[in-house]
């Protein structure tokens, strides 16, 4: 059987460190996606994202770098084997502050990477850039890779759900923008077969 292929290049406002990390923190994840992610990490963990309508692992990663992934979603066929996903980041622009990201996505069931295609822009590429944005992209070292501090992390969440102030109350000092939460996801199954990742339905999808 023939299979389909993918190869997506998107600019983003953050550092390649920045854009890896966030990529595989579950918390972040969920946060520019609008969905649901738990992540295992290290080489041979397992991820869900989109609340369990991708799923995978890890098969390399570079710190900075590359991350490669086994992906599926609940859309392929239940005899299907994972397609791979590669996500290559290179440094852009002055002082590398923006980044170069290249998804090199192969394997995918015959006839699906057209939603593939459409879903990776818009509901991955275009959510992280307001993101990004919207945060600042300001670093703090965390192990190998690199996060958002986690005060600063905070102060977004709490200004985001802060009730709004009368109009004559001026804002406090050094208050911090809450980030743009991205666009809500059309319901499930009014996209089904449209666009992916928001493509499929709910039901799980085995990793292999």
């Amino acid at each position: 059987m023939q299979l389909d292929s993918l190869r997506i290049t998107a600019i983003l406002p953050a550092p390649p460190a920045r854009v890896y990390a966030a990529w595989l923190d579950a918390k972040e994840h969920a946060e520019f996606t609008g969905g649901d992610a738990r992540i295992e990490a290290g080489v041979g963990g397992a991820f869900t994202a989109w609340d369990g309508y991708i799923a995978g692992r890890h098969l390399e990663l570079v710190p900075g770098e590359r991350i490669v992934q086994s992906w599926r979603t609940t859309e392929f066929p239940e005899d299907a084997a994972d397609s791979r996903l590669e996500i290559r980041l290179e440094p852009r622009g002055a002082g590398g502050g923006q980044t170069t990201l290249t998804l090199i996505h192969t394997g995918i069931p015959a006839g699906q990477g057209v939603m593939y295609k459409g879903g990776w822009g818009e509901h991955y590429f275009e959510p992280m850039r307001a993101y990004f944005e919207e945060l600042g992209a300001a670093p703090t070292v965390r192990g190998a890779g690199v996060a958002v501090a986690p005060a600063a992390r905070s102060v977004t969440r709490k200004a985001a759900h802060a009730p709004a102030e009368p109009a004559k109350k001026a804002a406090p000092k050094g208050a911090t923008r809450a980030p743009a939460k991205p666009a809500k996801r059309p319901a499930k199954k009014a996209t089904r077969g449209a666009s992916a990742p928001e493509a499929g339905g709910r039901r799980r999808g085995s990793s292999r």
